[in-house]
């Protein structure tokens, strides 16, 4: 209780200094290291065929956050089924297949980092150092930037008058974006942390891994390699970016990947850093602080409950004590650091663990799963808080139902085409998340998992709900370093990235090509606390309609069936 107490209060106030300095470098306010900075994003600029101060309408800003990532698609795909002939390869790693090099892309592309290989024995360093590691670093920043163009068409689009009104709406410029929150938030916030974990003993180096002989030589292992790397900056990118995909296939429960107490703290901490900081960046982006204080606080009160639910769980749950069930529990740091771990990673779009989760209390995978199907509690780097507004419009729309008032979000209508929209984003994750479980459920000898019974329909439902969510952790269990895996994934991590971050940002570029209504003593008040605990039941309502009959199927018998197996 107290290292989780200690963590979100390290959170906040970290949080709030960075999320002032975030809104300065998105507003592109004029900055102590412009001259640092400059010498380093003129020539960015200048090999982007961009120009700093040319804003884009959103269709623009959208076309370049496709084509982006369709460049960056092929390329790194091409480079994992061709590691083998690169260098940096002193392992001798081969290459990829075509399906599994196409589930990796599409896994750090989409900033999920879903890992069917283990990347110690089938990523070679180039491969990691460029494909992995250069992804996590684009990709989160790419979001943030699209979080931050649909913020500017709510609170700063608007229609003028004559011929201002044909202009299409500036939603910013997204070269730019991307450019200075790369190169002044994330990587200096990685260069520090990947210093502190390499100070706590994570691996930091490019030679070979060393040749060990295992103490009891009766063993038929006569020598094992211990496979190391530049382990640390990747490691910090990883939790920092809510990427989560580890140098070691077991992520950070490998003691070389988080060898001490500290190194697991700081992990934690990096784990929310970026996203707690992005939703204090809200009130001084848009100018309305009053907003910015709901949307915190409604994140804050969602992540408490998870939190809580989530460590008293593990902590009164059989498997945590009887020592039959402990196969796969983290014993170095405890059961309580494993389950605040759960919660933290699945809060956050970030899928990295200290333990197998398939080993966790069924209750405790559970609201792992709500955490990943909520996906706006605070959720990956721009990518929550995207979530969040998308929450935000659909209780306007069903508040304004509800009080016989016209729905309008700060004087703008929220009309049919907005509703449509809104219900796309709705529909898809249940029809891709329940779609691909049903079928690979009724197929098991087909798609292949290794439980028949409740725990296997939690094992293939967390799978596909960790792909939509593009958070990437996973129960174990599952052959999935097949086609089918790897296809279906691949789909369902593209479906629930791509249309949650340009929809969004369609739809307030719509409310803002409309005319600002003066807001009058009708207008519905979403600045207000009464507003966020009608947010908060929708979230709730609308995840147990869509998604109650599995989670009792699910994880919920499953502790029943464990609770009565303990009891006779």
């Amino acid at each position: 209780m107290i290292e989780s107490l200690l963590l979100l209060a390290l959170l906040v106030a970290l949080g709030w200094p960075l999320g002032i300095y975030l809104a300065a470098v998105m507003r592109g306010e004029p900055m102590r290291g412009d001259a640092v900075f400059g010498v380093i994003e003129r020539p960015l600029y200048a090999l982007l065929g961009t120009r700093p101060g040319k804003g884009m309408s959103w269709r623009g800003y959208a076309w370049a956050f496709g084509l982006s990532n369709l460049l960056l698609a092929v390329i790194v795909w091409v480079l994992f089924m061709t590691q083998a002939w690169l260098p940096l390869n002193p392992d001798g790693v081969p290459n990829m297949s075509w399906d599994l090099a196409l589930h990796t892309t599409v896994s750090f592309l989409t900033n999920t980092n879903q890992q069917h290989y283990s990347g110690q024995a089938q990523l070679s360093y180039l491969a990691q150092m460029t494909g992995i590691v250069g992804l996590q670093v684009v990709t989160p920043v790419m979001a943030l930037a699209m979080v931050a163009a649909t913020l500017r068409a709510l609170f700063g689009g608007g229609r003028g008058a004559g011929a201002e009104a044909t202009l299409p709406i500036d939603v910013g410029n997204f070269w730019v974006d991307v450019v200075r929150a790369t190169l002044r938030v994330v990587l200096p916030l990685a260069i520090v942390m990947s210093v502190l974990l390499t100070w706590q003993g994570v691996p930091a180096t490019l030679q070979a891994g060393p040749v060990a002989v295992p103490v009891d030589a009766s063993t038929q292992l006569k020598e094992q390699k211990i496979p190391l790397g530049p382990v640390a900056p990747m490691v910090a990118i990883k939790q920092l970016g809510s990427n989560g995909g580890g140098w070691y296939g077991p992520n950070s429960a490998v003691p070389l990947e988080n060898p001490t107490p500290l190194s697991n703290f700081l992990q934690m901490l990096a784990i929310g850093l970026i996203p707690v900081a992005t939703v204090f960046m809200v009130g001084r982006f848009t100018g309305r602080r009053r907003f910015g204080t709901m949307v915190l606080g409604t994140m804050l009160a969602m992540s408490v409950i998870s939190g809580g639910l989530s460590l008293w769980s593990e902590s009164y749950s059989s498997t945590s004590t009887d020592i039959a069930l402990m196969e796969g529990k983290e014993v170095r740091l405890g059961s309580e650091a494993s389950a605040l771990w759960s919660a933290a990673t699945t809060q956050v779009n970030n899928g990295s663990v200290n333990s197998m989760l398939d080993s966790a209390a069924p209750l405790t995978g559970m609201m792992s799963m709500v955490n990943m199907l909520i996906n706006a509690i605070w959720g990956g780097v721009g990518c929550g808080l995207m979530q969040f507004i998308v929450y935000l419009m659909l209780s306007v729309f069903l508040a304004g139902l509800m009080t016989g008032r016209t729905p309008e979000l700060f004087g703008r209508k929220i009309e049919g085409p907005e509703v449509k929209l809104l219900a796309v984003l709705v529909l898809l994750q249940p029809l891709v998340i329940l779609g691909f479980t049903a079928a690979a459920l009724a197929w098991p000898a087909f798609t292949g998992h290794s439980n028949p019974g409740f725990h296997g329909i939690s094992q293939v439902f967390y799978e596909y709900a960790s792909a939509f969510a593009n958070n990437g952790s996973g129960f174990e269990g599952l052959a999935d370093n097949t086609p089918w895996w790897n296809l279906s994934a691949a789909l369902a991590m593209a479906v629930g990235r791509f249309p949650a971050l340009v929809i969004p940002l369609a739809i307030a570029a719509m409310l803002a090509a409309k005319r600002r209504a003066p807001e009058g003593a009708g207008t519905l008040q979403v600045e207000t606390p009464t507003f966020a605990l009608t947010l908060i039941g929708i979230v709730i309502v609308l995840t147990l309609l869509q998604f109650m009959p599995v989670l009792v199927l699910g994880p919920v018998a499953d502790h029943l069936a464990l609770t009565s197996l303990l009891a006779h």
